[in-house]
């Protein structure tokens, strides 16, 4: 009885860290469409980019001494910089001289475009990454 008690606070916590990523997701997708009037399909994919960038980086910035949270900086920029070719490079001349529609076909068409591209440089087979840093670790007992 112990034992599916603490799967179940388990699975709790589980769920509301997942719930919050998908909070945030619809947090930026009410942002960016109060501001600019348009549903960015692709900002998912630009959080995809800083966790890709977060995966490859904090191994380095551990073995350079430093702390693993620095990675986050590269991560944010990296993000920036990708959010931002693609409001140059797809979405203001669209928006500009097209109509709503056009911007919102181009809008899925760069997410297709971001995750395509990550699908193929790093390929669709799931990967197991070393933990980077330790974490504590919580056992929780249920008194009966």
């Amino acid at each position: 009885m112990g034992t599916q008690v603490s799967i179940f606070i388990q699975q709790i916590i589980n769920g509301l860290k997942i719930g919050s990523v998908y909070a945030l997701v619809a947090l930026g997708y009410t942002m960016v469409y109060g501001i600019i009037r348009l549903i960015n399909f692709a900002h998912g994919d630009f959080i995809m980019v800083g966790s890709y960038v977060l995966l490859y980086t904090i191994p380095i910035m551990v073995a350079c001494g430093l702390p693993a949270w620095t990675a986050i900086i590269l991560a944010v920029a990296a993000c920036a910089a990708v959010g931002v070719t693609v409001e140059k490079v797809a979405y203001k001349p669209v928006r500009e001289k097209g109509t709503k529609m056009s911007a919102l076909i181009t809008a899925i068409a760069m997410s297709l475009f971001l995750e395509n591209l990550a699908q193929t440089v790093f390929g669709a087979s799931p990967n197991l990454w070393e933990r980077s840093f330790l974490s504590p670790i919580w056992n929780l007992q249920v008194l009966n």
